[in-house]
C-alpha cells in the first residue's frame, strides 16, 4: 500500500491499492445486494501524476482510530434525561445510552471496510479538489451509466445495496436490458473526498463536477439521480444541462410553485384553490419546515459545531436527528436501531452505525455541514429544469409532491409513481423498490 496524495491531515487515514481489491461476503444475515464478482475497473484507470489521473482506493482505519473511538465513547458525559416522554426535545437519552454502549462493545467497523474495499472505489482531482467514487461497470452490453449522489446525514453508504441490482439486473428480478454501469461519488466534504478550503463548493459547483466526472470516465451519454442533497445536485445538472446528460430522477422533486412557496416562508395559511393532493402536500411542508432546525443551524454557523468534531456520541446524536415524514428523529432509522438484520434490504443498527463510524473516522462532521452554508436558493421550490426528468413519490418522504406540480416544475417529465414504502433514505431503506423505480424510470432513454 502506498499512500494517496492527498492533504496532509488525511494522508493517516486514506490509502490506496495498486493491484487488488479485497473482496469479502455481506455479514451474517443480512441481504446481499452487492455484484459477484466484481466489473471491471474503468479503462482510464491511471497512476501518472497528472491532474486528471484516476487512482485506485481502498480505506484501512489504524487500529489505534478505533480504539480511540471506543475510548471516548466510554468516556461520554451525559446529561439528564429529557424532560417529556417523546423525541420533541430531541434524540432520548435511552436511545442514545444504548446505541453507545453497542457501538462500544460489539460494533465492528471491519465489517463495511470489507464491504468498501471489495467494490472498486477511486480518487480523482476535479476542480482542484479529490473527489473519491465507487465505480461499478456492469457485465451486460449497452449498460446506461448512472451517477448516483447521496445527502446529509448520508454517504455513498446509503447507495451500495442499488450496485447489485443495477449492474447485475438478470440476478435481483430484473432484465439484462435495463443493466447499468454505476458512479456513486462522495460529495465534497463527505466522507473521502477532499474537503473545501475555500467558499464555493455548493450544489451548483457539485453538478459542473459530476459532469466532468463522467467526461473523465468516458462516458458521452448517462443519467443522473439524486435525493436529499443529491436532489439537489441532479436539478442544477438538469439546468446546466451538460453534454451527455439524457436526463435524470429525483426521489425529492423540487415541486413546490412559487405562490406556495411564498405562503409556507411567511407562515401564512396555503393559497386558495389547492386540490386534496396540493393542500396535503403543503401541510406536509409546514410540519417539516418546524423540523428543520438542524439545516438553519449549519446553514448560519457551521464551524460552530466542534462538538460533533470532538465527541463521537454528540456526533451520532446530531446525524440522527434528521425528520422524515413520520417524525424526528426519522422514524426509518430509529426504527432500525432495533433491528439486527434484514432479508429484505430495510436498514439495521450495524448501517446506521457504518455511516456515523464513517464521518467519525474521516472527520467531515463539520465539513459536511459547510454545504448548507454554501447553498443561497430554495429548498422544495421549483428550479426551472427543462431536460427529461423522472420522479419517484416514496410515502415517508418530507413531502409526497402531487402530480400536478411536478408536471409544472418538469415541463419534460417522463415518468412519475408513488411507491407503497419507503422514506427519506430511500435507496438506504427499500433497494430493491428503489432499483426497479430507477430502471423503469429511464426505461424511455436507453
Amino acid at each position: 500500500m502506498s499512500a494517496i496524495s492527498l492533504p496532509s491531515t488525511r494522508r493517516s487515514f486514506l490509502t490506496r491499492s495498486v493491484a487488488v481489491f479485497l473482496a469479502t461476503s455481506a455479514a451474517g444475515g443480512a441481504v446481499s445486494l452487492l455484484p459477484t464478482p466484481l466489473a471491471a475497473a474503468p479503462t482510464t484507470l491511471s497512476t501518472a501524476a497528472d491532474d486528471t489521473a484516476v487512482r485506485p482506493f481502498a480505506f484501512h482505519a489504524p487500529q489505534a482510530a478505533l480504539d480511540e473511538l471506543r475510548r471516548r465513547i466510554a468516556a461520554t458525559r451525559w446529561p439528564e434525561k429529557e424532560t417529556v416522554a417523546d423525541s420533541s426535545q430531541g434524540v432520548p437519552l435511552a436511545t442514545m445510552e444504548e446505541l453507545a454502549r453497542y457501538w462500544a462493545t460489539d460494533y465492528d467497523w471491519r465489517k463495511v471496510e470489507a464491504k468498501l474495499n471489495a467494490l472498486p472505489q477511486f480518487i480523482t482531482e476535479i476542480d482542484g479538489l479529490d473527489i473519491h467514487f465507487i465505480h461499478v461497470r456492469s457485465n451486460h452490453q449497452n449498460a446506461l451509466p448512472v451517477i448516483i449522489t447521496h445527502g446529509w446525514p448520508g454517504s455513498v453508504l446509503e447507495q451500495i445495496k442499488l450496485i447489485g441490482p443495477l449492474t447485475d439486473p438478470t440476478a435481483h428480478g430484473g432484465k439484462a436490458e435495463d443493466a447499468f454501469d454505476v458512479v456513486i461519488p462522495s460529495m465534497p466534504g463527505y466522507g473521502f473526498s477532499g474537503k473545501p478550503t475555500s467558499t464555493g463548493w455548493g450544489p451548483e459547483r457539485i453538478a459542473r463536477a459530476w459532469a466532468e466526472l463522467m467526461k473523465r470516465l468516458g462516458y458521452t451519454r448517462y443519467v443522473a439521480q439524486g435525493g436529499d442533497w443529491g436532489a439537489f445536485v441532479v436539478d442544477q445538472m438538469g439546468l446546466q444541462a451538460p453534454a451527455g446528460l439524457l436526463g435524470i430522477h429525483t426521489n425529492m422533486p423540487a415541486t413546490v410553485p412559487a405562490d406556495v412557496d411564498k405562503a409556507l416562508l411567511a407562515g401564512g395559511p396555503a393559497p386558495s384553490g389547492l386540490s386534496a393532493d396540493e393542500q396535503r402536500a403543503y401541510e406536509q411542508l409546514v410540519r417539516t419546515f418546524k423540523q428543520v432546525d438542524y439545516a438553519r443551524l449549519m446553514g448560519s454557523r457551521p464551524q460552530t459545531l466542534y462538538g460533533i468534531a470532538d465527541s463521537p456520541v454528540g456526533l451520532a446524536a446530531w446525524l440522527l436527528d434528521h425528520n422524515d415524514a413520520d417524525g424526528q428523529p426519522a422514524a426509518a432509522v430509529a426504527t432500525s436501531l432495533n433491528r439486527t438484520t434484514s432479508t429484505t434490504g430495510e436498514l439495521t443498527r450495524d448501517e446506521i452505525l457504518d455511516n456515523i463510524t464513517l464521518y467519525w473516522l474521516t472527520n467531515t462532521g463539520v465539513s459536511a455541514s459547510r454545504l448548507y452554508w454554501e447553498y443561497k436558493g430554495g429548498f422544495f421550490d421549483a428550479k426551472g429544469v427543462s431536460i427529461p426528468v423522472a420522479v419517484t413519490v416514496f410515502p415517508g418522504e418530507q413531502y409526497e409532491a402531487p402530480r400536478s406540480w411536478t408536471e409544472r416544475a418538469y415541463p419534460k417529465l417522463i415518468y412519475y409513481n408513488r411507491v407503497e414504502k419507503g422514506g427519506h433514505f430511500a435507496a438506504w431503506e427499500q433497494p430493491m423498490i428503489f432499483a426497479q423505480e430507477l430502471r423503469t424510470a429511464f426505461r424511455s432513454l436507453r
